[in-house]
């Protein structure tokens, strides 16, 4: 019943003075994608899921999309990149991020208690006595102290406001104070909704459409399933006696804020392009619906989630791995320090996942018509095969001005150190830590191993105050790390040499 890969790739065109480093970046992600298509079509096809759409995104474009399958099995209508799939737990981080454009409106402030904003909430009982009141932030991160409501959540999507109001009066059951610990909770975000709506004076979705969607071109995200063109609806199914049989689709509702969204690959394709657009900080105009610094402040890891220790990737390499959540966004970091942030989405007839890796400067999104898909699994194997593949290292951080300066004025002083003491580039406590005459052994040590310097290296920064560089010699190399000092200004605090391997 399958039908044929549906392959579309978006073509960068460069102008003549673009930087060949990225030229050939983009060339050898590109060669990738052959492979990429068939660990999709096959994972599609192992986990039975009736159609399946994904996209990469690579240096704020939509590089490539595809699809496979269908959308409507009983019209045999195909999957496209603009099919439109409910997307699940992925609307979750969008909720948030309208709740930071009210923020930068003046009109709430995460810490405030949320009955500020739902005063049927006052009177609700707490846990124990010594309860805090339910902030907007717990709310944001999993903290409130509700139950994990996977998936009486997931009947929820269609409820109205009078029916979370009546829940809210009855009284919630928790399970944990709030503040305390980290668990999932879908009516949280059913309660953010409440209160965008109740604090912008319009429904969540028109002011989620106003504020996010339409300064990010995203005309085609819609809410209510019913508005969208039939052949671009994608229908949800389970598997089930080796069989699909379709799920009932739920119309919108108060309960959307934390899993409605139904959107497509090429429209999705551009809200994840502004989370990569916040990295790395810079100061050119901003440009989107919330500044920069609060879409960095949405992805950090406010709530810990779990270490799982024995992590293995879905090639089979081992490699620990913690995870928190931030505001509507999963965090996670490796044992090799890579970190992704994104967020999962599950439904019956849905599933979904969506994730970046800022450091490289891509993303991946893939949604699935099958109730509940595990898209992590595969959208993590694809994102390591391209960086394996392609090569891929982190994106460079660019090296400031001071560290550049400092670097140089350095080489000017060895290898003999003279006038060191007197030279203005060293902090206060750099010659109390090591005398002139101890930092000079060391490193003669290993001029003698090296032998006669040849030549620099540029630097490797690790931020605008820290990196390394090499000092390379016709027997070997000499590593220097250095790190500034935080006056201004910034001046070596300390200064390392060792063997380069």
């Amino acid at each position: 019943m399958r039908s044929g890969f549906t392959f579309l790739l978006v073509l960068l065109f460069f102008s003549s003075g673009a930087q060949p480093a990225k030229t050939d970046r983009i060339n050898k992600i590109k060669a990738t994608l052959p492979v990429i298509e068939k660990l999709y079509q096959d994972y599609a096809e192992k986990n039975h899921f009736p159609g399946l759409a994904f996209g990469l995104v690579v240096d704020g474009q939509l590089l490539l999309s595809g699809a496979s399958g269908f959308s409507e099995i009983a019209t045999s209508t195909k999957a496209t990149p603009q099919s439109l799939f409910r997307i699940a737990s992925m609307s979750k981080s969008v909720t948030a991020m309208a709740v930071l454009a009210l923020r930068k409106e003046g009109k709430l402030k995460l810490d405030d208690p949320a009955s500020l904003y739902i005063p049927e909430l006052e009177s609700m009982p707490p846990l124990t006595k010594d309860a805090p009141d339910i902030t907007i932030r717990h709310l944001l991160t999993h903290a409130a102290g509700f139950p994990e409501d996977n998936p009486w959540g997931d009947r929820q999507l269609d409820s109205k406001d009078e029916e979370l109001i009546a829940l809210i009066k009855k009284g919630i059951s928790f399970s944990n104070v709030p503040g305390i610990t980290y668990e999932y909770s879908n009516l949280g975000f059913a309660m953010l909704g409440k209160i965008i709506s109740n604090v912008s004076g319009k429904p969540y979705q028109q002011y989620i459409d106003e504020a996010i969607f339409k300064p990010l071109g995203m005309n085609n995200t819609i809410w209510e399933y019913s508005k969208a063109p039939s052949k671009l609806l994608a229908h949800g199914y389970r598997y089930e006696d080796d069989i699909w049989k379709e799920e009932e689709l739920l119309h919108d509702g108060t309960y959307g804020a934390m899993g409605g969204l139904i959107t497509s690959i090429e429209d999705f394709s551009k809200y994840v392009t502004f989370h990569l657009s916040a990295w790395p900080p810079s100061s050119v105009p901003e440009t989107g619906p919330v500044a920069r610094s609060d879409v960095r402040e949405m992805q950090m890891p406010w709530n810990f989630n779990n270490l799982n220790a024995g992590y293995k990737y879905p090639g089979g390499r081992p490699c620990a791995m913690v995870s928190a959540y931030g505001y509507g966004l999963r965090w996670s970091k490796d044992c090799e320090g890579r970190t992704g942030i994104g967020h999962t989405g599950g439904l019956p007839g849905f599933g979904s996942q969506w994730q970046i890796l800022p450091e490289y400067g891509i993303g991946i999104i893939a949604h699935a018509n099958r109730t509940y898909a595990g898209m992590a699994t595969i959208n993590t194997a694809v994102l390591d095969t391209i960086i394996a593949m392609a090569g891929l290292t982190p994106l460079p951080v660019k090296v400031s001005n001071v560290l550049d300066q400092r670097k140089n004025a350095l080489l000017k002083l060895l290898p003999d150190w003279k006038n060191a003491e007197q030279s203005g580039i060293f902090a206060e406590n750099f010659f109390p830590d090591k005398s002139v005459a101890h930092r000079k052994k060391e490193l003669d040590l290993l001029l003698a191993q090296t032998g006669t310097i040849t030549g620099v290296s540029e630097i490797i920064a690790e931020n605008q105050l820290r990196g390394t560089f090499r000092m390379n010699g016709n027997k070997g190399s000499i590593k220097v790390y250095f790190t500034l000092s935080p006056e201004n200004p910034a001046l070596i605090q300390q200064l390392d040499f060792s063997e380069a391997k």
